[in-house]
């Protein structure tokens, strides 16, 4: 009877990722003691989540993309909220979590709706045609996205800055044959084809353009949301250091002097009642 609970209990969490036994970490395989100071980063990240070691240049162009998702200053709430926490006196884990507990469909998760829409349209025949049909294509797709198409468009940038070298590395990558570049192509085609059905330009921004790169390199569209997850966690532990330095005490998101809209009943007295 022991040795079937015993059974049991080894089964409940099954992995192929670590092997941890007494005085031994192994990782996919390999001696925990083997990796440090032989990979980086990037590589172990790859090593992890799928199973076997980047080349060099698979490594460069994923670091390339995650880094354009790094911090996009106290403008974007996983940063905000993160020094709003550290003023209320919490730890830096806390902080942290906090921070990117805030990015999901709306702020963050457009890279993933991103991924999908791209390689909906590359798996699609009918996206092969003119700009216009394409361009009416992946309008009818943002649909499920709110009428919004993701990737492209900044609330803050004209032209985001980050897209452009981002893309432009995608495009060695291609030219050297790291990857097959379907999906960065069909990428600047859809702001071609928005910009055919709209008249005017609205240009991609960085989770297109890391977002094709990550498909590219075979992530699947949610692995999209964790790695921006990742890069952002880099920018919301400098702000959240930073802002524990300077012993400010209960921000909130507006000064104390600044005012707010109220819209609720006017004033009123139970004791009148």
């Amino acid at each position: 009877m022991d040795h079937v609970r015993n059974d049991e209990v080894s089964q409940w969490w099954r992995t192929s990722i670590t092997e941890v036994k007494p005085n031994s970490i192994r990782l996919r395989g390999y001696a925990v003691e083997e990796l440090i100071g032989r990979i980086g980063f990037i590589d172990m990240l790859w090593l992890l989540v799928r199973g076997d070691l980047p080349t060099a240049p698979q490594a460069r162009l994923l670091e390339s993309a995650m880094l354009g998702g790094v911090d996009h200053g106290p403008h974007a709430p996983s940063i905000a909220i993160a020094r709003m926490a550290v003023t209320c006196g919490v730890g830096m884990n806390t902080a942290v979590a906090e921070g990117i507990g805030v990015l999901g469909d709306i702020h963050g998760g457009a890279i993933e709706q991103s991924m999908e829409l791209l390689r909906g349209l590359v798996n699609d025949e009918t996206s092969t045609g003119d700009l216009l049909s394409l361009g009416q294509d992946v309008f009818e797709r943002s649909q499920a996205y709110g009428g919004f198409v993701p990737g492209y468009g900044h609330r803050f940038h004209k032209r985001d800055p980050r897209s452009p070298r981002v893309l432009e590395l995608a495009s060695q990558a291609a030219q050297e044959g790291v990857i097959d570049g379907k999906f960065v192509h069909m990428a600047q085609r859809v702001e071609d084809a928005i910009a055919a059905v709209k008249g005017k330009p609205i240009p991609m921004n960085v989770d297109a353009a890391a977002g094709a790169v990550y498909l590219e390199l075979g992530f699947e569209p949610p692995m999209g949301r964790a790695l921006l997850v990742l890069s952002r966690s880099l920018g919301v532990i400098a702000h959240a250091w930073e802002q524990s330095g300077r012993k400010e005490r209960i921000k909130g998101p507006v000064p104390k002097s600044s005012d707010y809209a109220y819209e609720g009943p006017a004033p009123r007295s139970l004791i009148d009642r």
